[in-house]
C-alpha cells in the first residue's frame, strides 16, 4: 500500500507548480479510474452497504466528542509549534498571526472543554477567511477537513461528556442532525485530501521528487517491489489514489470499507514522520473513527451516504441515536 505523507511539510523549498501535469493523457486515465472506482463502490453499496456492528454502533453518542478532542488535540499541537492549521502556515508577530494564534486558542479551549462547544466551532469557521487573506486560499483548502470537523461539532453540538451536557445546554442531537454533522465531516475530509493530492502531487509533481529524493527510505514501493514504475509515475499514482480516497470519503458509501481501506496508507507514514504528521492527520482518524462508527449503525448507516441530508423532511427521525432524549 503506497504511505501518503505531506509532502510541503517536510521540504524547505517547494518548487512552483505545474498543471500541466495534471492534464498529460495518463493522469487524466488515472483520475477517470479514479472517479469510476468511487461510483462502482457507491453502486455496491446500494446492494450491500456494511455490517451491523452493535458493539462499535453503541460508540456513536460519544462521536460529538471524539470529534472535539481530535479537532482541540491538533489545534493545539501546531498552536505549540507556532503554526497556524499546518506546518506550512506560520504565525508570525504580525496581526494576523495575533488574531489567528489566538482563535486557535480559544477554540482549542472551547472545544476540549465543551463549554459554548459550538462557539468554539464557530470561531474556527469564521477564521478560515482571515486565513485566506494572510496565506492564501490553496492553504487554507488543504485544511477543509478541520473545517469539515468544526462543521460537525456546530451541526451535532458538544454531545456527551461536555460543560454544555452537564450544564443541561446539550444532550444528544436528533438523527437529522447527525446526518447533516456527517455529511459536513466527510466532504471536508474528502475535499482537504483532494486539495492536497493536487497541490503536492499531479499540479506539482516537482515538489514530489523533492520530497522522494529527500529522504533515506525508499518510499517509491513499486519500484522497490521490482516494477518498472519510476518516481515521476509513482507520483501521478499516489496523487490519483489520494484523490480516490478523497472521492470514497465525499461519497460516504460502505464506509467501514472506505475506513479499513484508507488506515493503512494513512497510518503507515506515522512510523516515518512521527509527531507532525499525527498532528496533521488527526483530523483525517476522527472523520475516519466517525464513519466507522456511524456505519456500523443500521439507522445511521444510509446517512454516511446520503449525498445532501439537508433537503430531507421536517419529521424525518427527531429520535436521539441509542434512545438518549434529543437536543
Amino acid at each position: 500500500m503506497i504511505p501518503l505523507a505531506h509532502e510541503k511539510w517536510f521540504v524547505e523549498d517547494v518548487p512552483d507548480g505545474d498543471w500541466g501535469f495534471a492534464a498529460e493523457p495518463l493522469t487524466l486515465l488515472l483520475l477517470g479510474l479514479a472517479l469510476a472506482t468511487a461510483l462502482a463502490v457507491r453502486a455496491v453499496a446500494a446492494r450491500r452497504p456494511g455490517l451491523d456492528l452493535p458493539a462499535l454502533a453503541r460508540l456513536g453518542p460519544w462521536m460529538p466528542f471524539a470529534v472535539r478532542v481530535h479537532l482541540a488535540v491538533a489545534l493545539v499541537g501546531l498552536l505549540s509549534a507556532g503554526y497556524y492549521l499546518a506546518p506550512t502556515m506560520e504565525l508570525g508577530a504580525t496581526v494576523g498571526g495575533v488574531v489567528l494564534g489566538g482563535v486557535m486558542a480559544v477554540a482549542a479551549l472551547l472545544l476540549i472543554t465543551g463549554w459554548r462547544a459550538q462557539l468554539g466551532a464557530l470561531l474556527l469557521v469564521a477564521a478560515g477567511p482571515i486565513g485566506m487573506l494572510v496565506y492564501g486560499f490553496g492553504p487554507v483548502l488543504e485544511r477543509a477537513d478541520m473545517l469539515g470537523l468544526a462543521l460537525f461539532v456546530l451541526l451535532a453540538g458538544a454531545g456527551r461528556w461536555s460543560a454544555d451536557a452537564e450544564l443541561g445546554r446539550a444532550g444528544d442531537a436528533p438523527e437529522l442532525r447527525l446526518g447533516q454533522a456527517v455529511w459536513a465531516l466527510r466532504v471536508g475530509a474528502g475535499v482537504a485530501l483532494i486539495a492536497v493530492a493536487f497541490a503536492e502531487k499531479l499540479a506539482n509533481p516537482a515538489l514530489g521528487d523533492a520530497f522522494l529524493d529527500s529522504q533515506s527510505v525508499q518510499f517509491n514501493l513499486l519500484e522497490a517491489l521490482g516494477l518498472p514504475i519510476g518516481d515521476v509515475d509513482f507520483i501521478r499514482i499516489a496523487g490519483a489514489i489520494e484523490v480516490l480516497f478523497g472521492l470514497l470519503l465525499i461519497s460516504g458509501a460502505l464506509p467501514q470499507a472506505i475506513v479499513v481501506a484508507a488506515g493503512i496508507p494513512f497510518n503507515a507514514t506515522l512510523y516515518f514522520f512521527g509527531t507532525l504528521e499525527l498532528l496533521g492527520h488527526l483530523p483525517i482518524y476522527a472523520a475516519m473513527l466517525v464513519l466507522l462508527v456511524y456505519g456500523s449503525d443500521p439507522r445511521l448507516r444510509p446517512w454516511c451516504s446520503r449525498l445532501w441530508p439537508f433537503a430531507s423532511s421536517r419529521g424525518a427521525s427527531r429520535q436521539a441515536p441509542s434512545g438518549a432524549p434529543a437536543r
